[in-house]
């Protein structure tokens, strides 16, 4: 099998309230609108993420974010009103987490330094 793409999704209650939270998570509107209830954003630092209207799963998905840097990620998050957890640090780096409007969960994951400079 020869894969060309991979999308992970989240379902949305709301998908205007979903798409004006993930354009200024990804700094960008939807690269497109394949069909009604469905938006997507693609190469979103090699991933693509699709929000689709589902009201009956909304709030159940999961998503992580790498960033190299904690901090700068949760400044500029906060900076548009994203409340997150405490950062809990671990030998495998530190986490913070917050939900997307919809109740999806999403968390930030900075790897500890060596996995940057190895």
């Amino acid at each position: 099998m020869e894969i060309q793409g991979i999308y992970a999704a989240h379902a949305a209650a709301s998908m205007d309230r979903a798409e004006t939270f993930y354009t200024q998570i990804f700094a960008r509107e939807p690269d497109d609108r394949p069909m009604d209830g469905l938006i997507q954003w693609r190469n979103v630092a090699g991933a693509n993420i699709q929000i689709f209207h589902d009201k009956e799963n909304a709030g159940s998905g999961r998503l992580t974010i790498v960033v190299p840097k904690m901090d700068e990620a949760r400044k500029s998050l906060e900076d548009i009103g994203v409340e997150l957890t405490d950062d809990l640090e671990r030998d495998n780096g530190r986490i913070a987490q917050f939900t997307d409007p919809n109740g999806n969960r999403i968390t930030l994951a900075e790897p500890p330094a060596r996995a940057f400079n190895s």
